[in-house]
């Protein structure tokens, strides 16, 4: 190879201070040689270069590029799951390096727990029961038993769906929830999701969610425009092609108005009356707040329908 011995064994340490078992033979007819039966990746990546580059599949994974989602997602837990336990460890220390504010903001999906996504992920390809912990929205935390088909990339967050083996039906989880997903080893039989389009599913899921109120429109603009609008806020459905049923669960009206207000198209709030009068009342504010001439404000209406 035309290299030197120093080379060569400055080489070899490297490798073997990165975690990859390399036994050394001396005497006549010695060397180096990799143990059998050890699962190695094809290529032998420093820990500056693993991290780069899982690092780098999270941010497609988790952002808006054209390369495909599930191919990253697959690619990096591949990476993940035969990366020396130094090199994991280092990855995982890298999860809270801040990037960019406009992407981490409106493009990227959080990943707090790198070997965890993994795990995930794989039990999904290789259709494996996962246990985990898991915090509810409402703050319980109990342990889950389920069949893992697909992580899925929803705005900023990753979900799981996955059949709750306990409750004997589908179920979504937030991944950022998830904490000490384990594989059991057994197997499951893969079920037909219940939707064609995992990110619809996920979508309408989370339009049902328990919350404190929820909110019922309709909004004169097509349901395509309102869904790009309060993405997987609320809930949408088409009534014609230029109007929509929406419905938000929210746990504060502050944030239903919001969203409201933002899809900047006629809507009538049908209920609870406390969204109704709480978004009258402000409303009238920003009407008094407005109006140079007090004499020629115009009251707002109010009737069994608004």
């Amino acid at each position: 190879m035309e290299i030197s011995q120093r080379t060569l064994r400055r080489d070899v340490d490297s490798l073997q201070e990165l975690g990859y078992p390399i036994v050394t033979t001396r005497g006549t007819g010695g060397g180096y040689h990799l143990s059998s039966g050890t699962a190695l990746p094809p290529l032998v990546l420093s820990e500056e270069e693993a991290a780069a580059t899982v690092l780098g599949l999270k941010t497609i994974a988790t952002g808006i590029y054209p390369t495909s989602n599930d191919a990253a997602l697959s690619a990096m837990a591949k990476i993940v799951q035969v990366l020396p336990p130094r090199i994991r460890r280092r990855i995982d220390s890298l999860r809270a390096v801040a990037t960019s504010p406009r992407v981490e903001a409106n493009h990227a999906a959080a990943i707090t727990d790198v070997a965890a996504l993994t795990t995930l992920t794989l039990a999904c390809r290789d259709t494996e029961t996962v246990e985990f912990t898991y915090q509810a929205w409402s703050g319980e935390v109990a342990e889950r038993t389920t069949h893992p088909h697909r992580v899925v990339n929803v705005e900023d967050r990753l979900y799981l769906i996955a059949w709750d083996a306990d409750k004997g039906d589908w179920r979504t989880f937030r991944i950022d929830r998830i904490t000490n997903p384990r594989r059991t080893g057994g197997k499951f039989a893969h079920r037909k999701l219940p939707t064609d389009d995992p990110v619809k599913y996920i979508n309408t899921q989370l339009g049902s969610m328990p919350a404190k109120y929820r909110v019922h429109a309709t909004v004169h603009a097509s349901a395509d425009r309102v869904r790009d609008e309060v993405g997987h806020y609320g809930t949408v459905e088409a009534i014609d092609p230029t109007s929509c049923t929406l419905f938000i669960a929210a746990e504060s009206l502050e944030w239903a108005t919001f969203c409201i207000g933002s899809i900047g198209s006629p809507v009538v709030v049908h209920s609870p009356p406390q969204a109704i009068e709480y978004m009258n009342t402000w409303a009238q504010r920003l009407l008094d707040g407005t109006s140079t001439n007090k004499a020629n404000q115009i009251p707002l209406k109010h009737n069994d329908n608004s």
